[in-house]
C-alpha cells in the first residue's frame, strides 16, 4: 500500500469515530483501524521471515 493511502484510511477512521461518538457507533472505525494495523502488521512480519 501506498503511505499517502494509510494515512488517508487512518484520517478517515478517525473522523468518523469523531462523528459517530454521540451516536455510541465509535467502534466500528476502530475496529476497520485494528483490523488495517494487523494487516500491516503480518505484511511487515513476513517481510522480516522473508529477509533472513
Amino acid at each position: 500500500m501506498i503511505s499517502h493511502v494509510k494515512y488517508i484510511v487512518i484520517f478517515c477512521c478517525l473522523t468518523a469515530t469523531y462523528f459517530l461518538y454521540n451516536e455510541q457507533l465509535a467502534s466500528i472505525p476502530l475496529l476497520v483501524l485494528s483490523a488495517l494495523f494487523f494487516y500491516i502488521g503480518l505484511k511487515e512480519m513476513s517481510k522480516l521471515k522473508n529477509n533472513k
